[in-house]
């Protein structure tokens, strides 16, 4: 019999997140072809199995992901989920962090998936914007659609490391995303976890893959991965392979395993993917397995890339290849 799963603390707020949470750009069709009925299905695997947090955005399949939502979550409590989107962006190239366009998009995010209020709302990848703007502007007007009641807690997601630093201690948020930031590759969200927790701030870690690169599936052809990063990884997973594991079943233990973070998001339109996730993250986890691996992972250890403008970036020259956090 399956344990239920285990729920944390959102930093200050009175929400609790599954430590695994459902990330719905999987059902916008954001990597790739898919089929809806199996994503339909993927989403219910997700919430019947105790998924309580589902994670989407107004950029995800261009509205797509929040359309396919809202033939779903209105069959469930309200009150038992946590539903969260985001918005800022809403193309490759489009991004608006405006005050009137934050009123839009969620009331459009409402009428999508079928919602009386949010959860949470975030300012998508606020590294593509004028971060001051998302400061004076965007957070406030955030704060006005929580006086409303369309909205209970506001935050921001992205890439680089230093706009959590400098957003933080503003005061203005609850909730944060970071992606590709804490995984068996890459640790560098604990710098500035103590900051978040200082001020109350809940973090949510996400994409503990790293897109692909920790598991035995082709990369996307927009990875930023250099041959190096690509090579050692792959030798990473072999090891795993001779242990007779998997990188990706040690990938998402270790992310999920860390109490500091509130959720883990990751998302599949594959139900049988959801299912074993769940199961991977209900087992004990073998501390020298998950050692071993970050041990053939050393080579490349908290390596990133450059996303956004190059002010917002934690590097500022654009042939950075290797970090050393």
């Amino acid at each position: 019999m399956k344990l239920p799963l285990e729920k944390r603390r959102l930093g200050r707020t009175e929400i609790e997140l599954s430590s695994l949470g459902f990330g719905a750009s999987s059902i916008g069709a954001e990597f790739g072809q898919f089929d809806i009925d199996q994503s339909l299905r993927a989403v219910r695997t997700a919430i019947d199995a105790g998924i309580n947090f589902i994670d989407t955005a107004a950029y995800y399949g261009r509205g797509m992901s929040e359309v396919l939502l809202g033939q779903i979550l209105p069959a469930y409590k309200r009150e038992s989920l946590i539903v969260s989107t985001k918005l800022g962006r809403y193309a490759p190239r489009h991004f608006d962090f405006s005050a009137k366009r934050v009123a839009e998009s969620i009331d459009v995010s409402l009428e999508r998936m079928r919602l009386e209020y949010l959860d949470m709302v975030f300012c998508h990848d606020i590294e593509y914007g004028d971060v001051q703007q998302v400061i004076d502007e965007t957070l406030p007007a955030l704060r006005r659609q929580v006086e409303k009641g369309k909205v209970r807690c506001v935050g921001i997601s992205g890439y680089p490391m230093k706009n959590f630093q400098r957003v933080i201690p503003t005061g203005l948020l609850d909730c944060v995303i970071t992606y590709n930031h804490y995984t068996l590759q890459n640790d560098m969200a604990l710098q500035w976890l103590p900051l978040a927790q200082e001020h109350g701030v809940g973090v949510i870690n996400a994409a503990p893959f790293s897109a692909r690169l920790l598991t035995d599936l082709p990369l996307p052809v927009w990875h930023k991965a250099p041959e190096k990063v690509k090579s050692v990884a792959a030798k990473a997973s072999q090891w795993c392979k001779s242990r007779g594991t998997t990188i990706e079943k040690l990938a998402l233990q270790f992310s999920v395993s860390h109490p500091g973070f509130s959720s883990c998001l990751v998302g599949s339109a594959i139900p049988a993917e959801v299912t074993q996730w769940i199961d991977w993250i209900q087992e004990p986890i073998d501390q020298e397995l998950i050692d071993g691996v970050r041990a053939q992972l050393q080579p490349i250890r908290n390596w990133y890339y450059i996303e956004g403008r190059p002010e917002n970036n934690d590097l500022q020259w654009p042939d950075y290849v290797y970090g050393d956090g």
